[in-house]
């Protein structure tokens, strides 16, 4: 499973009255193509999945299925806290011509190792395709240790962890005992070049909706071992790695989208939008960065 160095965890957008905005993601999916995004998630935490209905996700997944028709892989975000439904999602996903799946470690309810490990082999039991094992610990509260990780590698269709841990200790770990061919990505954009630098395989992305272009060079300057260039690029672009995650997310990367032409409306609660002030915050930000391409 190839799914490149810069994958996009798309945002969802939505109308004025609240349903997905088809022809903006259309628009999206365009827009992403061309700056810098070798693969899609779709209806990941980015997408606002936990306010979409079943119904509401498999349209979404059929529509970028259809509307990217292979160029790039797709990726469906079916995971959640209930084994039952991840499969019962996982498999209409599937059947909508998906190329991975990702799938969340279990929130809420908390389950031990053995519980994670159970939950993850079921789901990779029940359908044919790559799994991206999707860790993040501020969001699920438990965290899928280095060493469950490995055991987990070991199953054939499970190729990728996107480790949202905030670790690289946690990551060396994993790249130190693993396969060369199982991938780890990061899934905080403001790690993806020190993840690089030992051994990761890239970043699936919140940022890579405004800057996608900027971090796909940084990534191949390093390989091309213009480490100096690409960490001038890091340095340059962290500000607005951080920024966009200054509120919940994604309630900034909608902001943002809107200074380069994309309107993907509004959020659904119970996210809101920026007050003015912190849109002006942003906004400094976001002309600093466009003062120093």
């Amino acid at each position: 499973m190839n799914i490149g160095q810069v994958s996009t965890a798309m945002v969802t957008p939505f109308q004025k009255d609240g349903s997905i905005d088809y022809i903006a993601t259309e628009k999206l999916i365009e827009h992403l193509l061309t700056n810098g995004t070798d693969s899609l998630v779709v209806c990941g935490t980015t997408g606002e999945s936990p306010t979409l209905s079943t119904d509401e996700k498999l349209s979404l997944i059929q529509f970028v299925v259809e509307k990217v028709n292979k160029r790039v892989p797709v990726i469906a975000g079916t995971g959640s806290n209930n084994t039952a439904a991840s499969i019962d999602l996982s498999l209409k996903a599937e059947a909508l011509g998906v190329d991975a799946l990702m799938i969340v470690t279990p929130y809420y309810n908390k389950p031990n190792q053995r519980g994670m490990i159970a939950h993850f082999k079921a789901i990779a039991n029940a359908t044919t395709l790559p799994i991206v094992v999707y860790n993040i610990p501020g969001r699920s509260v438990v965290n899928l240790e280095p060493e469950s990780i490995v055991e987990l590698s070991e199953i054939p269709s499970i190729q990728i962890v996107k480790e949202a841990s905030g670790s690289l200790d946690q990551m060396t770990k994993i790249l130190a005992n693993t396969e060369e061919d199982f991938l780890v990505y990061s899934g905080d954009d403001s790690l993806t070049l020190p993840l690089i630098a030992i051994g990761g395989s890239g970043i699936i992305s919140v940022a890579s909706h405004v800057i996608g272009t900027e971090m796909q060079v940084m990534i191949q300057l390093f390989h091309a071992g213009e480490h100096k260039k690409a960490s001038s690029i890091h340095q340059r672009i962290l500000p607005v790695m951080k920024a966009l995650f200054e509120h919940p997310n994604p309630v900034v990367v909608k902001y943002a989208l809107s200074k380069i032409g994309l309107e993907v409306g509004s959020l659904r609660l119970p996210l809101v939008e920026m007050t003015s002030e912190e849109k002006t915050a942003f906004d400094r930000i976001w002309e600093s960065y466009l003062e120093s391409k």
